[in-house]
């Protein structure tokens, strides 16, 4: 257990970029298929209409493939964390964190006691209680990669006391989220959205923080960030793969 999230810390370590999908359909098959082409699963309870069951099989397809399964869930809720965490995921992902006291909750929620605050009943992890002992509740709370996005005014205007949080592993960019809460919609490169987005590299990359970042079937945004230090980067999703290459092949072969 935890082997994907386990070497994606190593590569973080090393400084390497990675570069994950976003999971939005059902059909965990749709995570077999590209487990071999990512560094990471971004699988996402945010904008899709996934169960916890659905979720429970795209985490065993990530684990096929010793991917870590990173998960969005749908808010900053510790009910939310402890339920994915419990199906197995090797990460959590939450959106829409206000402020540092949030963020520390988050963190909490995804370690076990002395670190944390998260409850002991690991039913996937333990491989359903078999081996429900505190060797396995060290390895996670060692492994388990918990991070937070940044996408209002009053968590960048936190930013410092976020990225100075014990035990958040990773600060995420949300860009078109912030952007629009800035009073840029759909405009990530406008120079107030470029300008907060530096900031939050920057402190989290001081603080020793993995600063990543989701993001549409954007590559060339995704290039810019990782040059800016961004190292972990989530760019499009199942459903954007199928319509880029169906529409490449569509104008390859009909004649216009």
């Amino acid at each position: 257990m935890y082997e994907g999230v386990a070497a994606l810390r190593e590569r973080l370590d090393r400084d390497e970029l990675q570069i994950g999908a976003s999971i939005t359909l059902n059909d965990p098959a749709v995570t077999d298929a590209l487990g071999p082409s990512v560094d990471f699963f971004w699988i996402d309870l945010e904008h899709s209409p996934m169960s916890i069951e659905t979720l429970a099989g795209h985490i065993r397809a990530a684990r096929l493939h010793e991917v870590a399964s990173l998960v969005r869930v749908p808010i900053a809720d510790t009910a939310w964390i402890k339920r994915v965490l419990d199906a197995g995921a090797e990460g959590i992902i939450v959106p829409q964190v206000r402020d540092a006291a949030e963020a520390q909750a988050v963190a909490d929620a995804a370690r076990y006691p002395p670190r944390g605050q998260r409850g002991f009943g690991p039913r996937v992890p333990s491989a359903y209680g078999r081996n429900a002992n505190a060797a396995l509740a060290q390895r996670a709370n060692d492994l388990v990669f918990a991070s937070i996005q940044i996408e209002r005014r009053t968590a960048l205007a936190e930013i410092e006391a976020i990225a100075a949080i014990d035990n958040l592993d990773g600060i995420a960019l949300g860009p078109w989220d912030l952007a629009a809460d800035l009073g840029h919609v759909d405009d990530v490169r406008h120079p107030d959205v470029e300008a907060a987005i530096q900031r939050v590299i920057d402190v989290a990359r001081r603080a020793g923080k993995w600063v990543g970042s989701g993001m549409g079937d954007d590559p060339e945004l995704a290039l810019d960030y990782a040059r800016r230090g961004v190292r972990w980067i989530q760019v499009g999703n199942d459903v954007d793969y199928l319509i880029r290459r169906m529409d490449q092949v569509h104008e390859a072969i009909k004649p216009a």
